[in-house]
C-alpha cells in the first residue's frame, strides 16, 4: 500500500508559498493549515490564499480547517480549489451533511479528531468520509512533539475501518519526522503530514522522498496491512 506525504505549508515561508511549493516535486498533498484564532489559539491564511496557492501549484491541496463554524466555511475552500477539506468533528455542527456537501462539490470530505476526541462514537460516520485525521499534537502550532500515546488510537482507527471494509485513508498531523513515521505507519496510518521534517530539510523535495521510503517499508511488514 502507498504512502502518501503531505507537507504542510505552516512551516514554510509565507512571503514565498509558491516557491516553497515548488520545493516539494513529488508529494502527494500540499497540506494547508487553516486557523481562525478562535478554534485554535492561532490566525493563519484563509480563502484568497487557497486561491493564489491552487493556481501556483500542481500538486493538489489538501485544507485542514482548525476553525469555528466549519459548515459554513469548509464549502469556500472546495470552491477556491482545494482537492481534499479536513473539518474538526468538536466544531461541525452536522458533520454527515457537511461531508455530503464536500462530496457533492467535488472534493474529498476529510474529518479530523482531536488528541482528546475518542474515535468510536463516530463509527458509524466513517463510511461519509474519504479521509480521517488523527491528530498526534494538539492543534494550533507547527513543530511540537509528536504524542506516542495516539499510537493505540491509530490502530483502532485502522480496526475500525477494516471491521467495515472501507477504502479510507487514515492520516496523521503534528511531529511526523524520520524518528516517528514508521511507527505511525505501523500502527495504521497511509497518509502523513510533515512540516517541519519537509521544510526544515536542507532539500525538502529528497526528504518527502526520504519519509515515503520509511513509511512504505514499515508498512510492508505491518500486520495491518497484511491482512489486505
Amino acid at each position: 500500500m502507498a504512502a502518501q506525504i503531505n507537507p504542510s505549508i505552516l512551516s514554510a515561508d509565507f512571503a514565498r508559498l509558491a516557491d516553497e511549493a515548488q520545493a516539494v516535486a513529488g508529494a502527494d498533498w500540499l497540506h494547508v493549515d487553516v486557523m481562525d484564532n478562535h478554534f485554535v489559539p492561532n490566525l493563519t491564511l484563509g480563502v484568497p490564499v487557497v486561491e493564489s496557492l491552487a493556481r501556483a501549484t500542481d500538486i493538489p491541496l489538501d485544507c485542514h480547517l482548525m476553525i469555528e463554524a466549519p459548515d459554513r466555511w469548509a464549502p469556500q475552500y472546495v470552491e477556491a480549489g482545494a482537492g481534499s477539506v479536513t473539518f474538526h468533528v468538536e466544531a461541525a455542527a452536522a458533520p454527515v451533511r457537511l461531508a455530503r456537501e464536500i462530496r457533492a462539490k467535488g472534493a474529498k470530505a476529510s474529518m479530523a479528531l482531536r488528541p482528546a476526541t475518542p474515535i468510536e462514537p463516530y463509527e458509524d460516520l466513517l463510511p461519509e468520509l474519504d479521509m480521517l485525521l488523527i491528530m498526534t499534537v494538539e492543534p494550533g502550532f507547527g513543530g511540537q512533539a509528536f504524542l506516542d500515546i495516539m499510537l493505540p488510537k491509530i490502530r483502532r482507527t485502522r480496526e475500525l475501518i477494516s471491521k467495515h471494509g472501507l477504502d479510507l485513508w487514515l492520516q496523521v498531523d503534528g511531529g511526523v519526522s524520520a524518528s516517528t513515521i514508521e511507527q505511525c505507519a505501523d500502527a495504521g496510518a497511509d497518509v502523513f503530514v510533515a512540516g517541519s521534517a519537509v521544510y526544515g530539510a536542507e532539500d525538502p523535495a529528497e526528504a518527502v522522498r526520504a519519509l515515503r521510503n520509511r513509511a512504505e517499508a514499515a508498512t510492508g511488514k505491518a500486520s495491518w496491512a497484511c491482512d489486505h
